[in-house]
């Protein structure tokens, strides 16, 4: 299967190292990022989520209506609204744009950044929501016929969507987690399992732990996996991790005050969700792993969101993630920290030599799987 990249969709351009230069929302640059990912060979780009951030679903509208030939990921959380309305909402989306809409159904790891918007659920009963929010999208895509729902979060009669998505049988749904909670849902009911950057080996064991929760429910089609990074590129290897320090150096100077200067203000110290404990928990083991991993800026960060590196030439990066493409990860996941400009450089430098790679070994019949790193 080809490999995919997913970019980030940001309505702004501040980041992790520097402020941003004007409103939440700036349609021009909005549009000028989406279309730099479209130009430099990137797949699709996620309309991210924050509680207090522009609305992910009309600014993915905005940029289906604009640019041509991208693909969105449109995050989305069950707190927000009913399921049957957000299937429609999502349905009519994927009608104007043509077929090009795929969701990223967020439960929420923070129970203070649910709480912003009103959600008291605890993290277990977020998760059973979830599910059934999930399996309710499916069906409202689907059926034809009026049907009913009774479960322990919704419960509805004689619904029957008029609306339908263009794609065919449905729009993908996207997911991500680590706890124990979260594989059992995205096991059972996601297209994609969305995973952070960890060492090859701790990559493959949460594979192998999503495909075992996937087993478990009855299916027989396993998730397609997705990784996902920061890239910082240099023409050296010398260059490359010179910038990484100076990167690392601007996050710091930004954190000092106990936050990270996002939307969502992630907190430096004892996350409260599973993914961000896990990539503190890599940090502590080292700052470099297998080819080009870096985890001093997830500590710097606190383990926030997609936040581990992968430092090097573009020739070295692009080897790194060929190997998570030898693992089965499907989709690469990449932004940087000036958004624009490395979207751009990834796009000329990186993605061709994936793709160029993968394609030589799909010729050639290459084994891919969790079990190739033990072969290797």
């Amino acid at each position: 299967m080809p490999v995919e990249f997913l970019g980030i969709a940001a309505t702004h351009d501040g980041s992790e190292t520097g402020a941003r230069s004007g409103p939440a929302f700036d349609p021009e640059y909005t549009l000028r990022l989406a279309r730099a990912h479209r130009d430099h060979g990137w797949d699709r780009v996620l309309t991210a989520y924050g509680s207090g951030s522009p609305d992910p679903a009309q600014a993915a509208t905005y940029i289906l209506d604009h640019v041509e030939d991208l693909q969105l990921l449109v995050a989305h959380r069950p707190n927000l609204s009913i399921p049957t309305f957000a299937a429609k909402t999502f349905a009519t989306m994927d009608a104007i744009s043509g077929g090009r809409v795929t969701v990223h159904v967020i439960t929420g790891g923070s129970d203070h950044e649910q709480a912003r918007e009103g959600d008291r659920l605890s993290k277990d009963e977020r998760y059973g929501r979830t599910r059934e929010y999930m399996q309710i999208l499916k069906q409202a895509w689907t059926r034809s016929e009026p049907w009913d729902y009774a479960g322990e979060h919704y419960a509805f009669e004689d619904f029957v969507a008029d609306v339908r998505p263009l794609q065919s049988p449905r729009p993908n749904l996207s997911f991500g987690g680590s706890s124990a909670a979260a594989y059992a849902v995205g096991g059972a009911e996601a297209d994609i399992y969305a995973l952070w950057g960890e060492p090859l080996a701790d990559t493959a064991e949460q594979i192998r732990t999503v495909h075992a929760a996937a087993r478990a429910a009855g299916r027989t089609t396993m998730p397609r996996i997705q990784v996902a990074f920061r890239p910082i590129l240099g023409v050296t290897e010398e260059a490359a991790w010179e910038k990484a320090y100076a990167t690392v150096a601007r996050i710091e100077e930004r954190t000092q005050g106990g936050a990270v200067p996002l939307t969502n203000r992630h907190r430096l110290q004892n996350p409260e969700n599973a993914g961000s404990q896990r990539l503190l928990a890599v940090a502590t083991r080292g700052e470099r792993f297998d080819r080009a991993l870096w985890t001093v800026t997830a500590k710097a960060t606190g383990g926030g969101g997609n936040s581990t590196a992968l430092v090097g030439t573009p020739e070295t990066v692009a080897a790194a993630l060929v190997d998570y493409w030898d693992l089965g990860v499907d989709v690469l996941s990449a932004r940087g920290y000036d958004l624009l400009a490395d979207a751009e450089e990834f796009g000329r430098e990186v993605i061709p030599l994936v793709r160029a790679e993968v394609a030589r070994r799909e010729a050639e019949g290459r084994p891919r799987g969790v079990d190739t790193l033990t072969a290797a």
